[in-house]
Formats: C-alpha cells, structure tokens, sequence
C-alpha cells in the first residue's frame, strides 16, 4: 500500500515559478509510473507529466518546455519545477501512483 502528499503549492505571479513535492509512503519501489494531474475548477483532471521507474518522462503539450518531472527513489520522492508559469496553470495539483491519489496542493497564478 502507498500513500501520498504533496506539498509546495502557492500563489505566485504570472512568469513564476514553484517546485511541487510528492512524498511517499509504503512500497515506493515497486511503483513504475508516476504521474502528476491537475483539475481546474469546472473542469477534468489532467495529466500533467509522467516519469518512469527509469526515468523517462512525458509532458502534456501545455507545459512542454516549461515544467520537468523528476524523481529520486531513495527518498521516495516525486518532483514537479514549474517555471515560466501562467495564469491558466491555475489548479489543485495530484500526485498519483500506485494507484493512490495524494489530497492535492493548491497552485495559483495571478496575472
């Protein structure tokens, strides 16, 4: 069993940046995949980026270029650095994996 929680949201402004953390608990190590999605009010949760057990990552179009999905094993620990951010990344950001959803974190970017 795995839990998650996020940490690392905030308000900043247009052109910003925030590191998003994902710390988790259990059988980190057996977990490949891990994603992180966002849902903006009045609409669907969406995948933001992916990162293997390897390493190799995915970005939905939106944020390429502008956010990178890390993580470090030993910690157990996933990593969201946004940068060059803007206001339409307004969102309550998820860590997911393992089938386990964190509670979110609160990212708000004012223009």
């Amino acid at each position: 069993q795995v839990e998650l929680a996020e940490s690392g949201g905030g308000l900043v402004q247009a052109g910003g940046s925030l590191r998003l953390s994902c710390a988790a608990s259990g059988r980190f190590f057996s977990i490949n995949l891990m994603r992180w999605y966002r849902q903006a009010p009045g609409k669907q949760r969406e995948l933001v980026a992916a990162i293997t057990g390897g390493g190799d990552t995915n970005y939905v179009d939106s944020v390429k270029g502008r956010f990178t999905i890390s993580r470090d094993n030993v910690k157990k620990m996933v990593y969201l650095q946004m940068n060059s951010l803007k206001p339409e990344d307004t969102a309550v950001y998820y860590c997911f994996g393992g089938y386990a959803w964190g509670q979110g974190t609160q990212v708000t970017v004012s223009s």
